[in-house]
Formats: structure tokens, sequence, C-alpha cells
């Protein structure tokens, strides 16, 4: 395996190719993520043990959506399958190699969770240090956190240094479920190559994330000014209803757009990592 150096350009190519895999199975992509996500926030829920299983159970939602798009992508000129090609993947066969490559990879994704377990932990501890553990409480213990606190310096810098302290995990969970399926490297070199990868390639990953953002902005508004409509023209009949429709159509579709950013990270592994 090698690293591979790309253009920066090639940060729209991977959103691009994301975006139009999505839309080839988005029932099937919609689904596949909705379920991974209903798993992750009931295990999150139990009492104590949530806040650790939650991040041990993060591999297992990256790669599947990989593989997913690994099976839904196909090696055309353009990287994609027309609309009308009878060999176009199925959405039961994109789960059957999702479960597969997880009923495979379990243990080596678990090893990544328990990494990721661990160093949230740390990370939350550390906060400690900043609001005298009142985040620390609330994650790890589920202490509940009355709103006068939530308003206070402390907690905010708190959580400000928790998610600063998270994004070298960020960066190196990215490739790590992708590397120990495909590459078959080991877990914890997975998470080392994956940060390499990121600051060797930090233009394409910069201008893939700017990329989304402006999905992101665009997507949001656009169903502002659908909300606005449709209570202009009294669709929704009352303000409370109009509020519950907003928020609907709001969360729902920044799950979509989650999942469909999911979906365009198996290009970046693709392009930036070579097997030979």
């Amino acid at each position: 395996m090698k690293l591979n150096l790309v253009p920066a350009r090639t940060g729209f190519d991977w959103v691009r190719l994301g975006l139009k895999t999505f839309w080839r199975q988005p029932l099937a992509f919609i689904s596949l993520f909705f379920m991974l996500m209903a798993l992750i926030s009931t295990a999150s829920m139990l009492p104590v043990l949530g806040s650790v299983l939650a991040p041990i159970l993060l591999p297992f939602l990256t790669l599947g959506l990989m593989v997913a798009t690994s099976v839904a992508a196909t090696d055309n000129a353009d990287g994609l399958g027309s609309t009308g090609d009878p060999g176009r993947p199925t959405g039961s066969a994109m789960f059957i190699a999702v479960f597969d490559a997880m009923r495979t990879e379990w243990r080596s994704l678990v090893v990544l969770g328990v990494i990721s377990a661990v160093y949230f932990v740390l990370a939350v501890t550390l906060t400690a240090l900043i609001d005298g553990g009142q985040l620390m409480r609330a994650y790890l213990f589920d202490e509940v956190v009355t709103p006068e606190i939530m308003k206070s310096s402390e907690f905010l810098t708190a959580r400000t240094m928790l998610m600063c302290l998270n994004l070298p995990l960020s960066l190196a969970m990215w490739h790590a479920p992708a590397l120990v399926h495909w590459h078959r490297v080991e877990p914890v070199k997975s998470t080392f190559f994956s940060i390499v990868a990121l600051f060797r390639n930090f233009g394409a990953y910069a201008l893939f994330g700017l990329a989304w953002f402006g999905v992101f902005m665009a997507a949001g508004i656009a169903i502002g000014l659908l909300a606005t409509v449709l209570i202009g023209v009294g669709a929704m009949g009352s303000d409370g209803a109009a509020l519950a429709i907003g928020n609907i159509l709001m969360i729902g579709t920044a799950l979509v757009l989650a999942a469909m950013s999911l979906a365009s990270t198996w290009f970046t592994f693709r392009d930036s990592f070579d097997a030979n």
C-alpha cells in the first residue's frame, strides 16, 4: 500500500461523485444510515455505558457507508454507471456487502472503537480542568446540566476544548475502518496512516470540506425558503404546526446530507491509497 498525492481540485470531484452515487440508490443509503444511527443512538442512551458504547460503534457506521458506496459506484469513466445499466447495483446487494464486511472485520472495528472510546473519555476528563468536571459528569455519568451551567463561560469553554481535542480523533478515524477492510492494515497503524493521508493531501481535503459546507448551506437556505412559502400560503394551518413541520424538514435534511457526505468518503479513500 502506498499513499497517493492528488491535486487540490480532487476535493470537488469527491463531493460530485458522492452526490451522484448517493442518488443512484438514495433509499438504500438513507435506510442504512438511519438504521446504524438508530443503533448508535440506542446504545448511547444506556446508563453510564452509553457514552462509551457509542464511540465503539462509530467505526461500523463509517465502514458501512463506505462499503455501500463502493458497491453503488462502478469503474466507468465518470466513476458511475448509467441509470439504465442492467448491472446497476440493488439496495439488497449493498446491504449484503455491508453486513458481510462488518462480520469479517468486526474485531478490527471493535479495536478502533475502543481506541475512540478511550481517547474520548480522556478528552472529556481533561475538560474538568476548565469547568470543574461539569461537562465530564454530563457525558460520562448522565448528570443533568442546568440551563445556568450550560450558559456559563467555563462550561462553554470546556465544550470548545472538547471539540478541539476530538479533531485529531476524527482525522485518525477518517480512513482507518477502510484501511483495515480493504488493505488489511492493523487498527493502530491505520489511524496513523489516516492522519498522514489527510495532511499530505490537505488541499484536496480542505476543498472537500468547503464544498460540503456549501452544500449544507445551500440545502439549509432552500429548506428555510420552502418553510417560509408554506407558512405564507397557509398550508400548515397554525404557527405550531408550521414550527413542527419546519423542524422535521430541517432535521430530515440534515440527516440525509450526513448520509450523503459519508457516502463520499469512500472516494477520498479510493484516491488517497493504492494497494500496490
